[in-house]
Formats: structure tokens, sequence, C-alpha cells
């Protein structure tokens, strides 16, 4: 029997880095694309998907992710005055209601295997889904959801990929592909960041996973592997052979919003898919270029 997947975990306690000064005061996943944060892409992908609780494993200075999501009354009371309805919608279509939204920290920074394993007092024996927001994922019906269909024929655990160029794999979990029909690749094993001459394939993890409760055998044993962290990819190649693993490749365009130029590619997407926006932006790009 399929479990159902109703809990979705967001790993957010990154620090950000690499897009510093922004971040030095802001959490990177607060960074609007266009007009909309990418976290907030991430929970309404994750809604559409069937989610009803979102688990946040956040750090120190993430306040602002919790308070996007609370209900901004003075703010509210100035838009009433003012007419301003359609923008009071946007503060509030799509949010979480309460009861659908909990935080948990991740002191230290150890790795993403471990910021799942933050999470497992929320989780229990449920299957569950874990959500990336740096990986920005333009779909109709979105990523998660592609994932649910599949997940609901074939069980297991069940990640999203998509093939990088070979001198690429030593920064993804590659999978180790027995069967691949061109949409679902069956694995029987994954490598963290592999070097080129021993990646097993070009078919990468990205930032999407449902999973079954049997990852925590492992992650509860906070094992390190690559770069010294506990590697989520690592837990889930352990429970090859007890539980189904299949890659996804889904219909639709990612962007990596970790780096810059992908968080720039996905502004300019998503603004030229805007009426209000996209003429006066291609004469911009085009004076430009």
């Amino acid at each position: 029997m399929v479990k159902p997947v109703t809990k979705a975990v967001f790993p957010v306690a990154g620090l950000g880095t690499r897009f510093l000064p922004a971040t030095k005061a802001m959490p990177k996943e607060m960074l609007p694309v266009v007009d909309k944060p990418l976290i907030q892409y991430a929970v309404e992908e994750a809604y559409a998907a069937g989610i009803e609780h979102m688990i946040f494993v956040t750090g120190r200075g993430k306040n602002l992710l919790e308070d996007h999501f609370d209900i901004a009354y003075e703010l509210e009371a100035v838009l009433t005055s003012r007419g301003r309805d359609q923008d009071i919608a946007k503060l509030r279509d799509g949010f979480p209601k309460p009861g659908q939204l909990s935080y948990t920290r991740q002191q230290e920074p150890l790795g993403l295997g471990h910021a799942v394993w933050c999470a497992r007092e929320f989780l229990g024996d449920d299957a569950f889904a874990v959500i990336l927001p740096d990986d920005l994922i333009r779909a109709e019906p979105g990523c998660l959801s592609q994932m649910m269909d599949a997940y609901q024929k074939i069980g297991g655990n069940v990640v999203a990929v998509e093939d990088v160029p070979l001198e690429n794999t030593n920064q993804y979990g590659i999978l180790d592909v027995i069967n691949d029909d061109g949409h679902l690749a069956e694995a029987r094993g994954l490598v963290e960041k592999p070097a080129p001459e021993n990646a097993p394939s070009t078919l990468s993890i990205i930032g999407r996973y449902i999973l079954q409760p049997e990852v925590f055998d492992h992650l509860n044993k906070l094992e390190t592997g690559a770069g010294n962290e506990i590697q989520l990819t690592d837990a889930i190649a352990k429970t090859i052979g007890n539980v189904p693993f299949h890659g996804l490749r889904f219909k639709g365009q990612r962007f990596d919003c970790g780096s810059k130029v992908g968080f720039v590619a996905a502004n300019v997407t998503y603004a030229m898919e805007r009426d209000d926006m996209s003429g006066r932006l291609k004469n911009v790009l085009e004076n430009l270029v």
C-alpha cells in the first residue's frame, strides 16, 4: 500500500553566503523572483501537490520567514483604507492556515541529511516530501504534483532528476541507473558528488524528494559523508533494496536560484510572462544586447 504524503520539509537554515551582502540580514529564501520570495513559490508548489503540513527547518536570523507567513494587520489596514483589495489577496492567498506551518531549528550546519533529521519528530512514521526552495521549477502541473502522480503508481522513494553535463557531476547526487524509459529511471544506488570519471551516470537529483520513513533508520546514526556532512543521499542509498527508488524526469524548467546567474535568469523569465512587464522589459533587454 502506498503511504499518503501530506507533510513537507523545507530546509531553510543555510546562510546564503553566495548572495552577500544581500543576505547579511535577510534569509536567502526571501530573495524575490519579480515580486514573490523563493520560499513562497516553494510553499505554493507544495499546496498544489496536496501537502497539508509544512515544516521549516530554520536557523539563526530566519525570523523573516515566520513573519512572511503571518498576518500583517497594520499593512492590511492601510491597504484596506486605500481600497487595494487585490494586494490584500496577495498577502493571504495560498498561505498556510493556522496549524499548518511548524518550525524547528538546525543549530549547526551539518548537511541536508541533518536538516531533514531535525524534522523527525514532526514526521513520525509518515512518508514525506522535501523541497529545496533554491531550486525554482517552472512547471504546470508543478514538479511535486508530477512526482505525486508517479509515486501513487510506484511507491517507494522518488526524487526529481535531470541530466547534467558530465563535468558537473561533482556538484550533485548522481543515480546509478538500472532501467530508464526516458521518464522514470529505476536506480540501484546513488553517489553524492562523484568526480566525472567516477560518475555512474549524468542523471542528477535536484531539490525535490518523496521519501519513506525508513530513511531515518540511517539518518539517526548521524554518519557523515561527502564534505564531512550528513548526506541525505547516503541515507536514501542505504534503503535501496528494501525501498524502491526512482528518479522522475519532470516536465518543466529548473532555475538554480542558489547561483546568481540562475537567480537573474529566473527573474527575467518570470517577468517576461507578466502582461504588466513583458513589453517594457523586452525593450530594455533589446537595448542591452
